[in-house]
C-alpha cells in the first residue's frame, strides 16, 4: 500500500510541470508562496510589497474620481495578438480612459481552476505585468481563489481601475448634439474575428490579430487637443453598432453612419462574410469611438492619426435630429438601412 506524498511548499514552485491545486487558494503557506513568487514578483510595487489586504494611496487634488471594473472570461485564453492577461489590463484601463480619466491604479482578482498549469498561469501574469507597465498603471492589490476541477474554465480575471477626470473634462454619451461628428480610431472587428478564426480553425493569407491595447495615451492626447470632446466609448461587446445605439438613446439624437467611411480590413470583412457576421457588431479591444463638435473634428482626427493607436482613424458619420433616436447606415448604393441593437449572442466568450 502506498501513501500519497503531499507537496512540499518550501520548495520552489514547478513552473514547468506544476498545477494549481486547492491549497493555492486555502489561505495557507501554498497560497502565500503563489502570491509572493508569482503575483508580487511580477506586479512588484511599493503597495504590493507592503503585504496588506488593500492599497492606500494619495489622490491628486482637483478633478473627479472615476472607477471601473470588468470581468474577463475569454476563450481561448491565448489568441493571436494577446491573451486574457493583457486583455484584463487593457479593458479596465480603457474603461477609465473612456470616462475622460487618467488611470492611476488597478486591482486584479483571479479565479483559478484546480489543475490549471502553473506554466500557463505564469505566462498570463507576465503578460499582465507587461501590459500594466506599458500603460503606466500599476496593479496595487488583488485576490486569488481556487475552485474545484470542473467548476471553472482555467482562469477568470476581474480587474478594477481608479483614475482622475480633470475638472475641464465632461465626457458622456448624453452630451451629443445634432451635427456632431463620429470618429473611430481604427480598423473595426479585429479582436472578435481573431478569436473566431482561432476557434473555427480558419486560415487567411495574413493572420488576423486582436487589436487589444491600452488607449489611455491616445485619449490623453485627444483631450489635451480638444478638452471639449462630447463622448468617448470603446466598442467592445456588441461592437460599433451597440455604441451607436447607446449614444443615440443617451442623447436623444439620431445617428447616420457612412458605409464607405468605415475602416475594416479586407481579411476581417472576408472572415465576417464567411462566418455570417456583420463587422459593425464584432468586438474590438483596442479601438475607441469619439464624438465632437463639427468645428473640432478635423483637429481631433489629426491628433488621433498622429498617435500609434489612431493611425487609421476616420470620420464615419454624424448625429442628426431624430426623435426616434434611430441609427442608420448610408450604404454604398446611396440608400439607408437601420443599424439596430444586436439580437442574441453573436460571439460568446470574446473578452
Amino acid at each position: 500500500m502506498t501513501t500519497a506524498t503531499k507537496p512540499d511548499y518550501r520548495r520552489p514552485l514547478d513552473w514547468k510541470h506544476g498545477q494549481v491545486d486547492m491549497t493555492h487558494g486555502s489561505g495557507g503557506r501554498a497560497m502565500a508562496q503563489l502570491i509572493e513568487d508569482l503575483f508580487v514578483a511580477n506586479f512588484d510595487n511599493e503597495f504590493l510589497r507592503a503585504q496588506n489586504d488593500g492599497a492606500c494611496f494619495a489622490v491628486p487634488s482637483g478633478g473627479r474620481m472615476v472607477m471601473a471594473t470588468d470581468s474577463h472570461v475569454v476563450s481561448p485564453l491565448f489568441f493571436p495578438g494577446g491573451d486574457i492577461g493583457c486583455l484584463a489590463v487593457h479593458g479596465t484601463v480603457n474603461d477609465v480612459a473612456m470616462a475622460g480619466g487618467r488611470p492611476l491604479y488597478l486591482a486584479a482578482s483571479f479565479i483559478l481552476e484546480e489543475g490549471f498549469p502553473l506554466a500557463e498561469l505564469k505566462r498570463i501574469v507576465e503578460s499582465m505585468a507587461r501590459a500594466a507597465k506599458e500603460a503606466g498603471v500599476p496593479i496595487v492589490t488583488g485576490d486569488t481563489k481556487v475552485v474545484e476541477q470542473g467548476k471553472g474554465d482555467g482562469v477568470f480575471i476581474t480587474t478594477t481601475g481608479v483614475g482622475i477626470v480633470p475638472p475641464e473634462v465632461n465626457v458622456s454619451g448624453a452630451n451629443i448634439r445634432p451635427s456632431d461628428r463620429i470618429i473611430v480610431s481604427g480598423m473595426l472587428g479585429d479582436h472578435g474575428v481573431a478569436i473566431m478564426s482561432l476557434r473555427e480553425n480558419l486560415s487567411f493569407d495574413t493572420t488576423i490579430q486582436s487589436d487589444t491595447a491600452a488607449l489611455n495615451g491616445l485619449t490623453a492626447a485627444m483631450l489635451a487637443a480638444v478638452p471639449g470632446i462630447h463622448a468617448l466609448r470603446d466598442p467592445t461587446r456588441g461592437g460599433l453598432a451597440a455604441v451607436m445605439n447607446e449614444f443615440a438613446r443617451q442623447s436623444g439624437v439620431g445617428i447616420v453612419l457612412q458605409e464607405d467611411a468605415l475602416p475594416v480590413r479586407p481579411q476581417v470583412a472576408a472572415a465576417c462574410e464567411l462566418l455570417g457576421l456583420d463587422p459593425l457588431y464584432v468586438a474590438n479591444e483596442g479601438k475607441l469611438v469619439a464624438v465632437c463638435a463639427p468645428e473640432d473634428a478635423e483637429r481631433l482626427l489629426a491628433v488621433m492619426r498622429a498617435h500609434p493607436h489612431g493611425q487609421d482613424a476616420a470620420i464615419i458619420g454624424e448625429a442628426i435630429a431624430d426623435s426616434h433616436c434611430f441609427v442608420q447606415m448610408e450604404t454604398s448604393f446611396g440608400g439607408r438601412r437601420m443599424v439596430d441593437w444586436l439580437t442574441g449572442e453573436q460571439l460568446p466568450r470574446i473578452c
